[in-house]
């Protein structure tokens, strides 16, 4: 299989850097577990001198007695995590995103994009999403071909006739998992609304949950496309200030609606609109969930 999506995620990673990747997101995703992964699952690094604060169970006696100094023990975090992408394929997904992308190529990337930094830590990605007539599952793995081919099944799934919702792949996850995850869901405005409530509150009991809006080119935009009616609005609609006006109240509205669901539960939001920020924007979410941890 030729990677061409995990080569896109390289290609806009490189193009587009904001930030160091490379150092950065290993400090804030170890961060980011925290909430999940309680207890220690560490490996034996190297001996080092006691200082204040070291944990009396970590003091390596026999050490100290051969080099009359006290010594302990210095461990190094042993992390595999589960990270599970739920991704929305709705048809509303091939709408716009901006100017020049549509959204599912922005929620693709999105998460290929942490799916690929995960993968430098080693960590296990699976992805869920609904096609037209059912839940399309791929299993934890770790490993770049992997990623492939999440993202190329997700691509694949959204489709003009597609008119699933979130409920369902979040439902397929609620009966057949047990294990704990990291679920990054990756929808729009209108996805975050129709996600039941109730979805949410059992999710949140052994999972940690973060989530991705992509959101909607403005209405004012060339080409603005109307997935549900299935043609482009017509230009007097677009530039009719009045018109654009009252949408975009509309709008706003929704969106806080949405926003203050999201607030009720404690999840980490990030707003994405193009593929040049993703990279800035995965972090920036990391570091909310982070917080919302501590």
């Amino acid at each position: 299989m030729k990677m061409n999506y995990v080569s896109r995620i390289q290609s806009n990673l490189k193009k587009y850097k904001t930030i160091n990747t490379n150092k950065i997101t290993t400090r804030i995703l170890d961060g980011s577990y925290n909430s999940v992964y309680k207890g220690r699952s560490m490996n034996f690094d190297e001996l080092r001198e006691y200082v204040p604060g070291d944990e009396i169970k970590d003091m390596d006696w026999k050490a100290s007695a051969r080099g009359n100094k006290l010594l302990v023990r210095q461990y190094i975090a042993e992390k595999k995590h589960n990270i599970m992408l739920v991704i929305d394929s709705n048809c509303r997904m091939l709408a716009n995103a901006n100017d020049t992308q549509d959204k599912a190529e922005v929620a693709l990337l999105s998460a290929g994009t942490l799916a690929y930094l995960v993968n430098r830590n080693g960590d296990y990605v699976s992805a869920t999403f609904a096609t037209k007539t059912s839940v399309n599952h791929i299993p934890f793995r770790s490993g770049l071909m992997n990623i492939e081919n999440i993202l190329s099944s997700y691509h694949k799934a959204v489709t003009l006739d597609n008119d699933s919702d979130l409920n369902k792949p979040l439902e397929f996850i609620l009966h057949n998992y047990n294990r704990r995850m990291i679920i990054l869901i990756v929808t729009d405005i209108t996805g975050i609304d129709k996600i039941k409530e109730d979805n949410l509150k059992r999710l949140l009991v052994r999972h940690d949950v973060l989530l991705v809006d992509v959101s909607d080119a403005d209405l004012s935009g060339k080409n603005v496309y109307d997935v549900e009616m299935g043609s482009y609005l017509p230009d007097f609609f677009t530039r009719d200030k009045k018109f654009v006006a009252l949408e975009e109240e509309k709008k706003q509205s929704f969106e806080q609606r949405c926003i203050d669901k999201l607030k009720r539960y404690g999840i980490a939001s990030s707003v994405i609109s193009n593929t040049k920020d993703i990279d800035a924007k995965i972090i920036e979410l990391l570091e909310k969930h982070k917080e919302n941890v501590k």
